[in-house]
């Protein structure tokens, strides 16, 4: 892991080293290229195989979708078997550890309760000469939420996307996961799913699952918006069939910065980079401290954690490759250097955290003090973990209720409201060359 102090580097050193533009590092790396080749039959670019499984999708619909989830995952779907059946959900539930169950109830209630607060309401104000302006909310028809799955089980992700889009008050939620090579779905998935309200669900990942939600399949309902992370062949599946419908953002790999002062306790530091850096080697783990004994001390715990993790393989390479700490003057400098980077994940672990809140800019979430870690978050405390990565916090905000809503202007005028503005309209519709506009108000009296 790169250790440097601030001081040696300038400012535009400094940018470039914390920037990272959407897509930096979402890349195929060597043996991506090899399995692409490997499941094609050519070298294609991760771009050319979206196209590719977008176009088919498109003018195929189901057959698409079962022809790729074959060649990339590995798995034999029948049309019939595409989605969960109500009994295989009630299966996953009667088999599922009680403990596991309960703890998937409490967050949904907690991300439930946090989400509610964030409904927004229709308004409406009355102006001069009885003249209505106001606000209508409503929430999507239809959205279609991608959960990763396959080797690995996402519950929580179910929960981050479901929730919002129920307390919205969207009437359809599809589900869409990867199957695994026997065609099942992992049963906390399931489970999370009928515990957070999603209304039908589909054994298909991958681009395939993105194209069909956006058009649709014999099976498969067209949706009107898409969201929830995924891996490459996701993120560029969304980009590709934005405008057919809408998408919550393009995500990249994992990223915490951590910003520290002497008192943050090294093993705790330590700890929450690791939780991102067992993602995946292109997650980025950052620390930003004053304190130069911090930053030896943490650089040692690393090493000493990654011993005993399940992941400690993809976590090294993670630290090797994108660990960075970097020693700053004092910890306002350290804030100014987060902001830049706009990370995913934002821990302030410093004496008083709540007095560097107002100078922080960008940032997907902020967690604040020594107890509340990046975990707090991706599983229980009730904010959405579903977060803008890759520098766009400085333009995304986190997955939330509004983000399954629509906003519609209302506009009500009397006659006379209209009489008393109406000339000013059309002198504005003229200057513009729009005699039409002009005609529809002067037609109406003055």
């Amino acid at each position: 892991m790169k250790r440097i102090h601030s001081s040696f580097l300038s400012k535009e050193e400094m940018i470039e080293l914390l920037e990272k533009p959407a897509f930096d590092k979402v890349i195929l790396g060597t043996g991506g290229r090899a399995k692409v080749k490997e499941t094609f039959g050519e070298d294609l670019s991760a771009q050319q195989v979206v196209e590719r499984i977008v176009e088919d999708v498109r003018r195929q619909g189901n057959e698409a979708v079962q022809k790729y989830t074959k060649l990339i995952d590995g798995a034999e779907i029948t049309a019939a078997m595409l989605e969960v059946t109500p009994a295989e959900i009630e299966s996953a539930i009667a088999g599922a550890d009680k403990e596991v169950l309960d703890a998937l109830e409490a967050a949904v209630a907690n991300v439930k309760r946090f989400h509610v607060e964030q409904l927004p309401k229709s308004w409406f104000t009355e102006r001069e000469q009885g003249a209505i302006l106001g606000q209508k909310c409503t929430p999507l028809d239809r959205v279609g939420i991608y959960v990763p799955g396959g080797t690995a089980a996402y519950p929580s992700s179910v929960i981050m996307n479901a929730v919002p889009a129920a307390v919205a008050g969207v009437k359809e939620i599809i589900m869409v996961v990867p199957p695994s090579r026997e065609g099942n779905v992992n049963p906390y998935v399931l489970a999370a799913a009928k515990l957070a309200g999603v209304t039908r669900i589909f054994k298909v990942g991958g681009a395939q699952a993105v194209a069909a939600l956006a058009f649709g399949t014999e099976t498969i309902p067209k949706v009107d918006k898409i969201t929830g992370p995924g891996n490459i062949f996701v993120t560029l599946a969304k980009k590709a069939v934005y405008g057919h419908v809408d998408i919550d953002m393009l995500a990249g790999p994992s990223e915490i910065l951590i910003v520290a002062d002497s008192t943050a306790d090294p093993k705790y530091v330590a700890a929450d980079m690791l939780s991102q850096a067992e993602h995946d080697v292109l997650a980025s783990s950052i620390l930003i401290t004053d304190s130069t004994e911090l930053s030896i001390k943490v650089s040692k715990e690393v090493d000493s954690q990654l011993a005993a993790l399940s992941r400690k393989d993809i976590a090294a390479q993670s630290i090797e490759d994108n660990g960075l700490i970097i020693i700053t003057k004092d910890i306002v400098e350290a804030v100014e250097l987060a902001n830049i980077s706009a990370p995913e994940h934002l821990e302030l672990l410093t004496a008083e955290p709540f007095k560097l809140l107002p100078y922080v800019r960008h940032a997907g979430a902020i967690f604040m003090g020594h107890y509340s870690p990046e975990p707090l978050g991706d599983y229980f405390a009730g904010p959405n973990h579903v977060l803008p990565t890759g520098g766009t916090a400085r333009f995304y905000s986190v997955l939330n209720v509004e983000t399954f809503m629509k906003k519609t202007s209302i506009i009500a005028y009397t006659q006379e409201a209209l009489a008393a503005v109406s000339n000013q309209i059309i002198k504005l519709a003229e200057a513009e060359g729009l005699t039409a506009h002009a005609n529809a108000v002067r037609l109406r009296g003055n």
